[in-house]
């Protein structure tokens, strides 16, 4: 599989509700994922963060993927994506982020993400 289509069934999978099966499959153990939030370093504890905002999530709603591309000789992808969910809170939230991975054979080792983090009401979330 070249990179683009690894990130095109990472979000197939994120959008049949398989988070957790898509991060088991393709992040490396040694995953660094930043974001405007902060950076989260190994594979535990960033898995241990999206099970954290999984527990957030009352309700999937959808993911739109609006673009997704990569340089293949440089083992990059990136995906524009925009998930809607309802929080346990009762906000309906319609994420839209950019995620760029970087990838050392079938495993990401490295994701950043884009939003704007100023009109973000999604929980904050610890681990």
């Amino acid at each position: 599989m070249t990179y683009k289509e690894k990130a095109k069934d990472i979000y197939d999978q994120l959008g049949q509700g398989k988070l957790l099966d898509a991060f088991d499959q393709y992040y490396a153990e040694n995953v660094v994922m930043t974001e405007p939030t902060g950076t989260r370093k190994g594979k535990a504890d960033c898995r241990k963060y999206e099970e954290k905002f999984l527990e957030h999530v009352k309700e999937f709603h959808g993911l739109e993927v609006h673009h997704i591309g990569a340089n293949e000789n440089d083992s990059t992808s990136f995906v524009e994506s925009t998930m809607d969910v309802t929080f346990n809170a009762g906000n309906r939230e319609k994420l839209r982020q950019v995620a760029v991975q970087q990838w050392s054979g079938d495993q990401i080792t490295h994701e950043r993400f884009y939003y704007d983090n100023e009109n973000l009401n999604k929980p904050k979330i610890e681990i």
